[in-house]
C-alpha cells in the first residue's frame, strides 16, 4: 500500500512536510506529476496528468493507494474526484470546485443566507460591466491563487486598466470584481475527518500597500470563541469538513466576512512554522486523516492554550532582475526566541516584480515566549540579512 500525492511543481509543503511525514508513519509514497523534470532527484515522482482524474487513477495501479491526497490549490477537485472512484477517504469534489471557483463560493454562501458579498463574474473577452456603487472593489482571477493579478481598483478607469493588463498576459482568464471588504485580514486554519472539525489556529496577517495584497507578516492569533460559529457557517455551506484548510476573513465590527476559502493547509512555508509553533505532526495528521482514522484519533492542541508566540515575516523583491546574493538556510536561538530563515528564491534567479507571494524572497520566522521578544528579536535578526537584485 502506497500513499500518492498529486502535485504541479515542488513546494516545500510536499518535499519538507508529506513526503518525510509518510517515511514517519512507514508508508512508501509517491508524488505524481505532470512536471517530473523540475522535481529535485531522489524525490519518487511519477509521470501523470494530474489534471486528469482518470490519469490518477490510472497511476495507482502499479501499487495499490492506502490513500491519495494532494495540497495543491489546482488539484483538489481533480484529485478528490481519482479518490471517491478508488473508495479511499477524501474531499467532497463539489466543496473542492466550490472552494477554488471564488465565484461559485460566493453565490453558495449567499445562498445560504450567509454574509452575501457583491461579486460578478466577468468572462474572457468581455467587458467588466459592473454598477458604479461597487466601488471600491477587488479584480481577481475567479480561480486565482497566491494574490496573483488580484487588484484594488476605486473606479472604471482603474477596472477597465487592469482588465486589459491582466488580459495581455492571460486572455484565457476569467475574472472575478468584487466589494472590498476593509478591516485586519486572519486566517482560519482547520482539519476534519467529514464528520467532525478542529480548529489548528490562525494569523493576523499584514499587507503591503495597495493595489496589490501581498501578505508581508503574520502572527500567531487565534480566532476569538465568539467568531466561532461564523467562521464555521461559511464552511458548511461549501461542504468543507475533510482534510485541511485555510480560510481567511477580516472582521468589521465584530463581523465575519469571509475572502476566500483555500481547501489545503497555509501555505508558503506557514503550515511549517504551525506545526513547529503548535509542536504537532501536522503533515503526519493530515496523511492520517486520509488514510481514514478519525480526528479524534490526532490529539491536537487547543490553539488559545499555546503559551508561546510566532511571527513570520517575508522578504519582498522590490524590483524586477536577477537575485545576486542572499542568505541561505539559517536557524539560530537569541533571547530565548527560535529565529530561522528559509529561502524562497535562488540566488542567481531572473525574476519580475509582480506584487504577489511571487517576489518573496525569504520567510523569516521567530518563536518564542510572547509577542514583543519576537518581534524584537526578529527586526534585529533581519536587520543583519541582505539581499540584492541588480535590474
Amino acid at each position: 500500500m502506497r500513499l500518492y500525492l498529486t502535485a504541479l511543481n515542488p513546494t516545500d509543503a510536499v518535499l519538507e512536510g508529506f513526503l518525510p511525514a509518510a517515511t514517519s508513519l512507514g508508508l512508501p509514497a509517491t508524488v505524481l506529476t505532470d512536471r517530473p523534470g523540475q522535481w529535485p532527484a531522489g524525490v519518487p515522482v511519477v509521470r501523470c496528468a494530474v489534471r486528469d482524474a482518470a490519469a490518477v487513477v490510472a497511476a495507482t495501479a502499479a501499487e495499490a493507494p492506502a490513500a491519495l491526497l494532494s495540497n495543491s490549490d489546482h488539484l483538489q477537485e481533480v484529485t478528490a474526484v481519482a479518490a471517491r472512484k478508488l473508495g479511499l477517504p477524501g474531499k467532497d469534489p463539489d466543496a473542492a470546485r466550490l472552494c477554488k471557483d471564488k465565484a461559485a463560493a460566493r453565490r453558495a454562501i449567499a445562498a445560504a443566507g450567509l454574509d452575501p458579498v457583491r461579486a460578478l463574474a466577468v468572462e474572457p473577452g468581455a467587458p467588466p460591466a459592473v454598477p458604479d456603487d461597487i466601488f471600491p472593489a477587488v479584480v481577481k482571477p475567479r480561480d486565482g491563487v497566491a494574490s496573483e493579478d488580484a487588484y484594488l481598483v476605486t473606479d472604471h478607469h482603474e477596472l477597465n486598466s487592469r482588465v486589459i493588463r491582466i488580459r495581455r498576459r492571460r486572455p484565457e482568464v476569467a475574472l472575478l470584481v468584487e466589494e472590498y471588504l476593509a478591516g485586519e485580514l486572519y486566517t482560519y486554519d482547520t482539519v476534519g475527518d467529514g464528520t467532525a472539525v478542529a480548529v489548528l489556529g490562525g494569523w493576523q496577517t499584514g499587507l503591503g500597500p495597495p493595489p496589490t495584497f501581498t501578505e508581508t507578516s503574520l502572527d500567531w492569533s487565534p480566532p476569538a470563541a465568539r467568531h466561532e460559529t461564523q467562521l464555521r457557517a461559511p464552511l458548511d455551506a461549501l461542504g468543507v469538513g475533510f482534510g485541511a484548510c485555510h480560510t481567511e476573513y477580516v472582521v468589521q465590527d465584530d463581523r465575519i466576512r469571509l475572502i476566500e476559502v483555500n481547501y489545503r493547509l497555509i501555505g508558503d512555508r506557514m503550515d511549517l512554522i504551525l506545526a513547529d509553533l503548535l509542536d504537532v505532526a501536522l503533515f503526519e495528521h493530515v496523511i492520517r486523516l486520509h488514510l481514514g482514522e478519525p480526528l479524534t484519533a490526532l490529539r491536537l492542541p487547543d490553539p488559545a492554550a499555546v503559551s508561546r508566540h510566532a511571527r513570520v515575516e517575508y522578504v519582498c523583491a522590490d524590483r524586477s532582475g536577477r537575485l545576486t546574493a542572499a542568505p541561505g538556510r539559517l536557524d539560530m536561538v537569541q533571547g530565548g526566541v527560535r529565529l530561522g530563515c528559509r529561502p524562497l528564491r535562488e540566488v542567481g534567479r531572473v525574476a519580475d516584480r509582480t506584487g504577489t507571494n511571487r517576489d518573496y524572497l525569504a520567510a523569516l520566522h521567530g518563536i518564542g515566549p510572547d509577542p514583543d521578544s519576537v518581534l524584537a528579536a526578529l527586526a534585529a535578526f533581519r536587520n543583519a540579512l541582505r539581499w540584492t537584485i541588480v535590474g
